[in-house]
């Protein structure tokens, strides 16, 4: 859709997202899988912050970092995800020009502020086991808060110019978007102007900080493995290497998508190989953290196991003053959020008389569609 601008030349108001294409039955398969998967981060991500905040075992900078980042994760889905699986059931899969700009200004905000955050999860570890006496001194919770408060700034002031500049291209040709979201590559290359200054900016931005989060990140390792060979106690290094095996396969997960994807000077080329790469991180990573980071961890588990045995089992058995705020959080979502969105599939999908009229819905999708 277009509207006036400039004399003949056109303005374009909307974009239209190709994401995935598919036939109707498989975009509907594709609707639950995504669903799935987002109601899964959501709650995942959810538990893991309503844990860190409640249980005494897991007040410690860590933890603290872990909650931040399911934060993070939480908000790159919902960014993301919703519109994508709008999408699947549409048959204008549109966006909106300030919406398609305000959904890529948040995606990368929150992707670096993520970067960042990790690499500052691995300077954490490396205090821990490279300097255990002085750990507390250093990450003191002032210090903590100041570190993450510092993540979301280089997240906001490094895609603050970018963005800005994309406002002012213009945007007077095609309007469609080989991508399920808006991405910066292909949504550069719909603009009626010389992008090439913008696309060097966003090289120059992107290098420094994937890859020097990254470095900061390998050497935290370097010498975290070097502190590990050297501990005599193999109980002692088997724990250690438990407490960072987590947070290294996120970082690679994390690192190698986005460095595939976006540090390099031309992105043109191979962009199913890309949208296959974001689904990682706007998808599957975030569903996949809160198992990564909870399996592998004892204390984690363990208040997990108290905190559904304390409000499941025995909150018949409790008064309400004995209660914790965290427990009637719990027990909200489980009761107010997760029944209502999975009642339709248990009731529904699972009946035959259903799918016999959702079978006949299909090919009338389709006639639409085409």
């Amino acid at each position: 859709m277009t509207d006036t601008y400039f004399g003949n030349r056109t303005r374009v108001t909307e974009f239209i997202l190709i994401g995935f294409l598919n036939p109707f039955e498989v975009q509907v398969t594709l609707f639950m899988l995504f669903f799935i998967v987002f109601l899964v981060t959501v709650v995942g991500n959810s538990v893991i912050i309503v844990l860190t905040c409640s249980d005494y075992r897991l007040q410690s900078p860590m933890y603290f970092f872990l909650c931040n980042l399911s934060i993070i994760e939480i908000l790159i889905t919902v960014t993301v995800v919703p519109k994508m699986m709008e999408n699947f059931l549409s048959e204008r899969k549109t966006i909106s020009f300030y919406g398609c700009l305000a959904q890529s200004y948040f995606y990368f905000l929150l992707g670096t502020t993520e970067y960042v955050l990790l690499a500052v999860m691995s300077y954490d570890r490396y205090v821990a086991v490279c300097s255990p006496l002085h750990y507390s001194n250093i990450m003191r919770k002032k210090v903590c808060m100041w570190l993450v408060v510092a993540s979301w700034l280089c997240g906001f002031f490094s895609i603050l110019v970018p963005t800005v500049m994309k406002l002012q291209l213009p945007f007077c040709g095609p309007n469609t978007i080989n991508h399920f979201f808006c991405d910066s590559a292909p949504l550069l290359h719909l603009a009626c102007a010389d992008i090439r200054l913008l696309e060097f900016i966003d090289f120059i931005i992107s290098l420094p900080i994937l890859l020097g989060s990254l470095l900061l990140t390998v050497f935290s390792y370097f010498y975290i493995i070097c502190a590990i060979i050297r501990t005599p106690s193999a109980t002692g290094k088997q724990k250690a290497f438990s407490t960072c095996a987590s947070h290294f396969t996120v970082v690679t997960i994390g690192y190698g998508t986005s460095v595939f994807i976006y540090v390099r000077p031309s992105q043109t080329n191979s962009m199913n190989l890309n949208k296959a790469a974001s689904l990682l991180t706007t998808a599957f990573t975030p569903m996949l953290n809160p198992f990564i980071f909870s399996l592998r961890n004892q204390k984690v588990k363990e208040a997990l196991t108290d905190l559904v045995s304390n409000t499941v089992v025995f909150a018949h058995l409790k008064t309400p003053s004995m209660l914790s705020p965290a427990h009637d959080l719990v027990v909200g979502v489980l009761y107010v959020v997760v029944p209502p969105t999975l009642n339709p599939l248990l009731y529904s999908l699972l009946n035959k008389e259903l799918k016999e009229a959702l079978k006949k819905l299909i090919p009338l999708g389709q006639c639409q569609h085409q």
